[in-house]
């Protein structure tokens, strides 16, 4: 049986997910990743928890928190991984205080329910492709021609845990939903 992970993570509206649809698509013809992520996987993790055995503590901790909508704007492509053969492709946003806030916020949350997260620095972004496929390096001017000609904003609504289930796809499902409240 494959190995199932738990991750708090903001959804996206379906109006951003399409927009991110479309600026991929170019790459996605050109062939330059190996592996894309489902459209309807897009979200921007919060906190990585694993494997779980008992979701209950973390549910209830981070379930109490409450946080107002707050706007959220797309700002480009950008990769993770080795300068010449990037491991992860990826949409960034602009900077928030109200995201790193609820990012803060929901980390503490897990750590008090018992998980060991991620201690790198919070760097905000959705993932859109994995693994560079191109027998050339890869460039940051790679990127240049596919940058989106004019910004996304949207509004994160709710936080969601979701469930992995690699054996499908989409394979992010959601399985608790935290709304936000309303301005």
């Amino acid at each position: 049986m494959l190995n199932t992970h738990y991750f708090f993570a903001l959804s996206l509206p379906i109006e951003t997910k399409r927009y991110l649809d479309e600026c991929m698509q170019p790459m996605k013809a050109q062939g330059a990743f190996k592996k894309w992520v489902h459209p309807e996987d897009y979200h921007l993790t919060l906190a990585f928890l694993g494997s779980a055995d008992e979701l209950g503590p973390v549910l209830d901790k981070v379930g109490s928190l409450q946080f107002p909508a707050f706007p959220l704007t797309l700002d480009g492509f950008g990769t993770f991984g080795k300068s010449d053969s990037p491991r992860i492709l990826w949409m960034g946003v602009d900077y928030s205080d109200m995201l790193h806030k609820v990012r803060n916020h929901v980390y503490g949350a897990c750590e008090e329910a018992g998980f060991q997260l991620d201690k790198r620095p919070f760097s905000p972004h959705i993932t859109v492709g994995r693994k560079w496929n191109e027998q050339s390096p890869f460039t940051n001017e790679v990127l240049d021609g596919f940058q989106p000609a004019a910004g996304h904003t949207f509004t994160a609504t709710e936080m969601v845990l979701y469930q992995t289930h690699l054996d499908r796809m989409p394979k992010y499902e959601a399985i608790y939903t935290i709304p936000f409240q309303a301005n």
